[in-house]
Parts: structure tokens; C-alpha cells; sequence
């Protein structure tokens, strides 16, 4: 089947930034794509105020979401990205949704949250509790993770043994000393440690770096953006997951027991 990953910079205009997802969902679509993967957090950022996307967090049910489901109405394209979802007053969760046809098919709200490299994300975000269940798309089966879930092993092993094909990621990825080299080192180690493709969307703001990519199995790069708004596009096969994991039975040798979904 046929997949993209959008990257662009989200602007502090939230109805901005309905219109540059729906141009990325209109331009994949007519491209024959099958899955399109666009970045995380794109209700609303300011370089100058981190609290933004917090601030601006919308229900499911709002005008963001809603938009967006429209634009899907009437074609099997499935979409994946994040928003900021009020839990509590002054307090969000990042949640991760795909989109098909004019409804929400699956959600999932991030787990590990970013409190690392002087970062807090937990401060005003509240971490998930439970991975998304198996999302079939064109006929493979995807799994959810979210930006800083791409550092923890077990959670893409745990995704593949539930019966993963591919891994979908939109990220906000920031900016710094070796960051560039971590986003590229664990997007080719995820991808092996659980025999799946990777489909990673960047944020390409002044504080992220974009650099979208698609990863397969065997941890080949197969498309790639750079650090400015793009929109990469190619095939992935069921027959690539099943001879890589011929090739490498990394998940039928495992020696320990498998990591406990939650």
C-alpha cells in the first residue's frame, strides 16, 4: 500500500492550521495514499509560549476534529496525528487519532511524556494508561506510538507481538546537541527491534526539526524529508514484513518474556 508523512511548521492560528492539514490530507489522498501520518501537537504552537498547545486544547468533538473528519468524509484514506484533549482544568492530554471517512477510527493517548533535556511535558499533560489497539489499514495492521514513546523498546516490541505491521509516530521532535542523530538512530533500532516498518511525521518549526521518514523493516530508510514542510510518499508491502522476519526472527528468538501491554 501506498504511505506519506506530512511535515509542516504549526502556526499559533489554530484555523491555520485545520486548513495545512487538510491540504496535506487533500494532496496525499490524491496521490493514492492509503495512510498519511502528520505531526504531533497541531492544535497550536508559539516559540514563544510553550504552554500553547495546552492552552488551546479542544474535546474530540470540537471544531479542530470536526474539520478535519469532514475533510476525510467520503474516501478510505486514513489519517493519523495528535491534539491536546482536556482532562482536567489547565491540564490536557496528547492524544493521538486516526481519521477515516469522515470518523474517528482510533485513539490513543501518549504514554511517556517528555520530561527530559530540561523538558517537563508532564506539568500540565497527563500520560495514558493504555496502547491503542490494532488499527487494519489496506489490509495491514498498524500500531500507535507518539514522539519521546520512540525511546522505549519495549513499547514497539509489545506493539509488534500484539500484531503489528507498521508503527505510525507523529512527533514533535526538539531541537539539540546529538537530537538529530537520536531521532535517526532509534527510528532504524524500532524498526528492527520489532521487524515493522516506521512511519515518523516531524514538526518542522523553528524549536523542531522535521526530518519525516519512512524506515522498513530491515532499519532501511526508504523516504526522507529534510528540515523544511514536505510531504514523502511511498509503498510498503506485507511481503517485506514477512521476509524480514524470515531473514531476522528477532521476535520468535526472544529469550525473555515479552513486555506486558498495559
Amino acid at each position: 500500500m501506498k504511505v506519506a508523512a506530512g511535515q509542516f511548521a504549526v502556526t499559533s492560528d489554530c484555523e491555520k492550521n485545520i486548513q495545512l492539514c487538510i491540504h496535506y490530507m487533500r494532496v496525499a489522498h490524491a496521490a493514492g495514499v492509503d495512510l498519511l501520518v502528520l505531526p504531533e501537537a497541531l492544535l497550536a504552537r508559539d516559540d514563544n509560549d510553550p504552554d500553547l498547545s495546552v492552552k488551546s486544547a479542544q474535546p474530540l468533538e470540537g471544531p479542530f476534529v470536526s474539520a478535519l473528519c469532514k475533510a476525510s468524509a467520503g474516501n478510505d484514506m486514513t489519517t493519523f496525528l495528535t491534539i491536546h484533549v482536556p482532562t482536567t482544568p489547565g491540564r490536557a492530554a496528547n492524544t493521538q487519532i486516526a481519521l477515516r471517512n469522515g470518523e474517528i477510527v482510533a485513539v490513543y493517548q501518549k504514554i511517556h511524556l517528555y520530561d527530559a533535556f530540561s523538558m517537563q511535558e508532564s506539568r500540565l499533560v497527563d500520560a495514558g494508561a493504555t496502547v491503542a489497539p490494532m488499527l487494519n489499514v489496506a489490509g495491514m495492521n498498524v500500531g500507535m506510538m507518539t514522539c519521546y514513546d520512540l525511546r522505549f523498546p519495549e513499547m514497539a516490541l509489545s506493539l509488534a507481538l500484539a500484531g503489528a505491521d507498521i508503527i505510525v509516530l507523529p512527533a514533535a521532535w526538539v531541537r539539540g546537541a546529538l537530537k538529530e542523530h537520536h531521532w535517526a538512530t532509534l527510528l532504524a533500532a524500532r524498526a528492527l527491534d520489532s521487524t515493522c516498518y516506521v512511519i515518523a511525521a516531524g514538526e518542522c518549526g523553528n524549536k523542531n526539526i522535521g526530518q519525516s521518514r519512512v524506515i522498513d523493516p530491515l532499519g532501511v530508510t526508504i523516504a526522507a524529508a529534510a528540515e523544511s514542510p514536505a510531504l514523502i510518499v511511498t509503498e510498503v508491502t506485507a511481503e517485506r514484513v514477512n521476509a524480514a522476519r524470515e531473514k531476522l526472527p528477532v521476535l520468535a528468538h526472544r529469550r525473555f518474556a515479552p513486555p506486558a501491554l498495559l
